[in-house]
């Protein structure tokens, strides 16, 4: 990319003062739009005249936070978190850029993710320059497009709709936006071939939130052990726009921007790879801190000649993991011995400085790998990475030291070191002469005096001409039908490098299975023209259609789900070998759950396969509904040692009976939102479990669950009832199952969603 040769391009002198404005041509000018900044790297574009720190706050305000702010037209967007248990919130604030005063906030909260602590924010709102919309991802996978003034523009639930996993770690990554495209990933375990656990990318219309295509150009176990925060890095390649990042299965990817399809990778590690890549000469750098793939060390700091030739990727498809071409280990520039786990390395005229996890910051030749320098910051280092400005590095460290260093010589020379509240946990943020920090207490702001900003351009990263028209993208490109429901689909041309080229008006819709499915299903609907249609009958169903038009052709994948009242037993099902699957169209069940037989009746048991899949969620239903009441038969497996834990789903609550604690639990977070009522549990006992959600006009809510003997009578009164002040007011009714260790399964039998 050109923007390799910024150190060559010549400094264009602009005003200091105000904010961009629409005839600006350099979108950078006086902006701070995304994770790592203009150049995706972490170096600021200003430099200052008379440059002088500031090492007093110009404000704080006390929220913690563990990203980065973003900074366009005057205003802030900063992304925190404040409150404890029950009361803590995500919070989105737009903050005026000259005061820091909060001008709108808009808090969000957890809800069925095992998050821990308070890892929260772990990234940055991302700006949509057209708009000035911004989106956001949270740590549990709710993707929101907000107006400048803070409207809800479309959102939808990552868990429920494409069956997200959520880890302790709460990683999630920065949402990526080109052109029409918001990028956003995660582990999900959704239905058909997106049923295997993967480390995937999806491609979201910036405006409406529809699908445009998903992409999964990683593996699954036992590489697959974790989610990853690595935010794809942009670049025009060999005719189309593509993608790089760390994968949560030890990979660097390869994938194209403009319709997802996954163009190479190459195994690193036996782990996740959390930073965020680097490019640089043909080379992309990037650090893991997992152990290697081809030795027994951990971590490393490397460099990879990438293919500019993508017609001609020298790699083949590795047989039972499916994913991307695997390249060779011939690609490999150089590495350095080196553990960090989150840190993402910080590119500079032809330099990389990166910290490891014992705060040890090195400067290497980006060329070479040559060490120039190391410097010991701290005792250790977790996430945050430097920022760049005017041959000034700053460091903020995980104990709470925040440096400022000269960079611009052969050895670096300390001109700051101020102590923070909190944990360096964010990364800076520079703007208008402004840097800003956020710790897990404060948001700091601090000046750069000066007496004259200049920024150098955008280097220039054309887009890619299209060519002639060679497929179509059925958009959306997976549909959600409720029966009774139709939608229109919208059709776009792709040039065959995935450039959209223009719009098609018609085509021909037939049911299309692929050759390599498990399961011969189809999608109980019908098109007439381009809209699909559900009839009020329809059956709970998935599958696929391929749109033709001439020579071109797309692929549609959809569900079918129907309105309540939801009523299985499971005795309908045939059984092959021993064992039936659950239904297509439910949310990532077919590799957790199976139907089998147990005394007599056909039951729904937790499967063991996965560890991955020892906390299960599966979702049957409308992620829109509310105001139901679930209820089924459950009944856990194990001894007086362990037992595994089994209950329903119900508006983002879970509802369960814990063997080990012999407790009913409501929880949808168990850090911060988890009660309990004690409950004799036996293993292999079946008991009957109720629950229903009850909301007042002020937003608080009741969860009421009540559980006693299968066969029983109902006791009146609810043995458990669990205020929330700020309740769920909707969700997909769903089953939840965990076996420690996958060593215990779950049965579920006879569930009913009915409307309240």
């Amino acid at each position: 990319m050109k923007r390799l040769l910024l150190a060559a391009i010549s400094i264009a002198s602009f005003s200091a003062s105000g904010s961009l404005n629409a005839q600006d041509a350099d979108i950078n000018k006086g902006n701070w739009i995304s994770w790592r900044g203009p150049l995706q790297t972490g170096e600021s574009l200003e430099s200052y005249k008379d440059f002088e720190f500031n090492p007093e706050p110009i404000w704080t305000d006390a929220i913690a936070g563990r990203g980065n702010p973003v900074v366009f037209k005057g205003r802030i967007y900063s992304w925190g978190y404040r409150g404890k248990g029950p009361e803590l919130m995500e919070v989105l604030q737009a903050r005026d850029e000259k005061t820091g005063d909060v001008i709108w906030e808009r808090e969000t909260q957890d809800f069925m993710s095992d998050t821990v602590y308070n890892r929260y924010s772990i990234g940055a709102p991302a700006i949509d320059t057209e708009t000035g919309n911004i989106l956001m991802a949270t740590t549990y996978g709710l993707v929101t497009c907000y107006s400048p003034d803070g409207d809800i523009i479309w959102q939808l639930s990552m868990i429920e709709r494409f069956g997200r996993l959520t880890f302790p770690n709460g990683r999630a990554g920065a949402p990526v936006i080109d052109g029409d495209i918001v990028i956003i990933r995660g582990v999900t375990s959704y239905w058909g071939a997106d049923g295997p656990a993967r480390d995937r990318f999806f491609g979201f219309d910036k405006n409406t939130g529809v699908l445009l295509w998903s992409s999964t150009p990683g593996v699954g176990p036992p590489y697959l052990k974790d989610s990853s925060m690595s935010t794809p890095v942009l670049q025009t390649l060999d005719g189309r726009r593509v993608f790089y990042a760390g994968t949560g299965c030890g990979n660097i990817v390869c994938v194209n921007v403009s319709d997802g399809t996954p163009i190479w990778r190459w195994q690193v590690s036996k782990g996740g790879i959390n930073a965020s890549p680097v490019l640089h000469n043909g080379k992309l750098i990037c650090v893991h801190g997992a152990e290697n793939f081809d030795t027994t060390e951990t971590g490393r700091l490397f460099a990879i000649n990438y293919p500019t030739d993508l017609d001609d990727v020298k790699g083949e498809v590795e047989a039972g993991q499916g994913g991307a071409p695997k390249l060779g280990a011939d690609i490999e520039a150089w590495r350095f011995t080196f553990e960090q786990f989150t840190s993402s390395p910080l590119l500079h005229d032809g330099k990389v400085y990166q910290m490891d996890k014992t705060g040890l910051l090195v400067c290497m030749n980006a060329d070479s790998g040559e060490e120039l320098w190391e410097l010991k910051l701290a005792n250790e280092q977790l996430h945050a990475s430097p920022a760049f400005a005017d041959g000034k590095l700053f460091v903020p460290t995980m104990p709470g030291d925040f440096f400022v260093l000269d960079v611009s010589g052969d050895q670096p020379k300390e001109l700051h070191k101020l102590k923070l509240d909190g944990n360096c946990i964010g990364s800076p943020t520079i703007c208008n002469g402004r840097v800003y920090v956020h710790t897990t207490e404060k948001l700091y702001a601090f000046e750069i005096k000066n007496s004259g900003i200049t920024w150098a351009p955008t280097p220039e990263d054309m887009k890619p001409a299209a060519g002639a028209a060679a497929k179509l993208l059925p958009v959306p490109s997976d549909v959600l039908l409720k029966a009774g429901e139709d939608l229109s689909i919208n059709l776009r041309t792709l040039d065959a490098n995935g450039n959209p080229v223009g719009v098609a008006e018609s085509a021909t819709w037939a049911k299309f299975i692929p050759p390599t499915a498990k399961v011969k299903a189809e999608m109980d609907a019908s098109f007439s023209g381009n809209t699909i249609s559900a009839a009020a009958d329809a059956k709970e169903s998935a599958g696929a259609w391929k749109g033709t038009d001439g020579d071109l052709a797309g692929i549609l994948r959809g569900r079918v789900i129907g309105d309540l009242p939801h009523v299985d037993d499971f005795e309908s099902y045939e059984l092959t070998n021993g064992f039936a699957f659950p239904p297509l169209a439910w949310i990532g069940a077919r590799l957790k759950w199976e139907v089998r037989e147990l005394d007599g009746n056909k039951v729904l048991a937790k499967t063991l396969d996965s560890v991955l899949f020892q906390r299960a969620l599966s979702f049957i239903g409308d992620p829109e509904l509310s105001n139901y009441t679930v209820q089924a038969d459950v009944m856990t497996d194990g001894n007086r040692r362990v037992k595994s834990v089994v209950g329903v789903i119900n508006q983002r609550y879970i509802i369960s009976l814990v063997g080990n604690a012999n407790v009913i639990e409501v929880s949808s977070n168990h850090d911060h939102f988890n009660f309990t009522a004690p409950f004799p549990i036996s293993a292999n006992q079946w008991y009957t479990l109720k629950t229903r959600i009850d909301i007042a006009e002020d937003g608080s809510g009741v969860v009421r669950a009540k559980a006693w003997k299968k066969g029983e009578p109902e006791p009146e009164a609810w043995t458990i009832e669990a205020p929330h002040k700020h309740a769920h007011e909707k969700g997909a009714p769903g089953l939840f199952g965990f076996s420690p260790q996958a060593q215990k399964s779950v049965f579920i039998d006879n569930i009913s969603v009915t409307r309240n």
